[in-house]
C-alpha cells in the first residue's frame, strides 16, 4: 500500500479507515507520515459541527508516539475565541496553515496503542470545548 511504511503502521491505518472511511495518509519529508481524518464530529461548544484533523506519525513509530494535532483553520470555541493550547501553524508536508493543538498523550504503550488510539486521544480533547 504505502512504500516504506512499517507493516504495523500500515495495518493500523487500515483499521483507522474502517472507523473513519475518508481518512488518508501521505509521506512527508523526514521519513514521517501525515494522517488526515475528515468529518470528525464536534460537541456543542465549538463554532462548527465537524472538523478535519491531521497528525504526524513520527519516525520510529510505534515506539515513538504521535504528538500534537491540527484541526480546521476556522475552528474556534462557540464564543469565537481560540481554544486553549492552540495556535496557527502550517501542517507539515502540506504547507497550509491550520489550527494547531499542543496536546500530548499521557501514556503510550507501543504494544497496545495504535493510530486509532491517538484519534481517540484527539477526540477526548475536542470533546472538551475549552
Amino acid at each position: 500500500m504505502i512504500a516504506a511504511m512499517s507493516s504495523i503502521a500500515e495495518l493500523q491505518f487500515e483499521s483507522l479507515k474502517q472507523v473513519y472511511p475518508g481518512s488518508e495518509i501521505q509521506a512527508i519529508p523526514g521519513g514521517t507520515w501525515l494522517v488526515r481524518v475528515p468529518d470528525v464530529a464536534l460537541p456543542a461548544g465549538w463554532n462548527q459541527p465537524v472538523t478535519t484533523i491531521w497528525f504526524v506519525v513520527p519516525v520510529g513509530y510505534p515506539a515513538a508516539n504521535p504528538d500534537c494535532f491540527f484541526a480546521d483553520l476556522a475552528l474556534r470555541l462557540a464564543s469565537g475565541t481560540m481554544p486553549a493550547s492552540s495556535g496557527l501553524q502550517a501542517v507539515p508536508g502540506v504547507g497550509a496553515q491550520q489550527l494547531w493543538f499542543s496536546w500530548h498523550i499521557g501514556s503510550w504503550n507501543p504494544g497496545r496503542d495504535t493510530l486509532l488510539t491517538y484519534v481517540r486521544v484527539i477526540r477526548e480533547r475536542l470533546n472538551r470545548a475549552q
